[in-house]
């Protein structure tokens, strides 16, 4: 059996090198069964995006600085290892901001959803949890909502947990968080319906950025998972994310 693949790469030198060599030894498909991203994380997420309406699979090759969710880098066998590879469905986050004009943007995030304090005071903020209030006051840097796919990206440098990709769960982590001091984030059900709420916004105005798109002056975010998208993911055989996220908690 054989598939119409297609390449897609960052702008990074070696990706785009890589893509070339690629297409000249399997071709690039006008209407590919699976697309091969070579970049990194953050690459793979936009292919994911644009890639979504047309539910096409995604196989990804690490071409970039960070690559948790990409493959190895091989020429050799490549039609072999997609035909025998792991298949992960992920779903996104979808926000829905409001700013302070009273205006409402909507976008989608496989990574995370985070609200930033955009001044040198920091943020105030209110969690709401499937409609009640579970901290009236959070004062911060920031939060974020991260599904389990971006849960080793911005989540873990906030010190937020590694959720597998198979679990139904989302992480709300804390950005430098000052008050409560101890508070850590939590672990939501993936159907958790989220509402973070800015307070005091005129001394301390907040952005919301859903991976990469960015909203200022935002009031409150909605947040919940868009369970009805689906995009999928290709790993190789014996090394998928979960795999992988047990190896990353072990590791010395």
């Amino acid at each position: 059996m054989s598939l119409r693949l297609d390449f897609t790469a960052s702008e990074r030198p070696e990706a785009q090198a890589a893509c070339a060599r690629l297409k000249a030894i399997y071709g690039s498909a006008a209407k590919p069964d699976v697309v091969v991203a070579l970049g990194g994380d953050g690459f793979l997420l936009q292919t994911v995006h644009r890639c979504l309406r047309d539910q096409i699979p995604i196989f990804g090759m690490n071409r970039g600085s960070v690559g948790f969710l990409l493959n190895d880098y091989a020429e050799d066998n490549l039609m072999d290892r997609i035909l025998k590879s792991e298949s992960t469905l992920i779903s996104p986050l979808s926000m829905r901001a409001i700013r302070r004009d009273g205006s409402v943007h909507e976008a989608l995030a496989f990574n995370e959803v985070s609200l930033l304090r955009q001044t040198h005071q920091g943020a105030k903020l209110r969690i709401h949890i499937d409609g009640t209030v579970r901290m009236d006051e959070l004062i911060c840097d920031g939060a974020l909502v991260a599904t389990p796919a971006g849960s080793t990206a911005y989540n873990l440098s906030a010190h937020g947990p590694i959720i597998p990709l198979t679990a139904k769960a989302l992480a709300l982590t804390p950005i430098s968080a000052f008050r409560p001091r101890r508070w850590r984030g939590a672990i939501l059900p993936h159907s958790a319906q989220v509402r973070i709420e800015a307070l005091e916004i005129d001394k301390r105005p907040i952005s919301a950025t859903a991976d990469t798109t960015e909203i200022r002056d935002v009031t409150a975010v909605d947040i919940r998972e868009a369970e009805d998208l689906k995009a999928t993911l290709l790993f190789d055989a014996g090394n998928g994310y979960d795999e992988r996220v047990l190896t990353e908690q072990f590791a010395s």
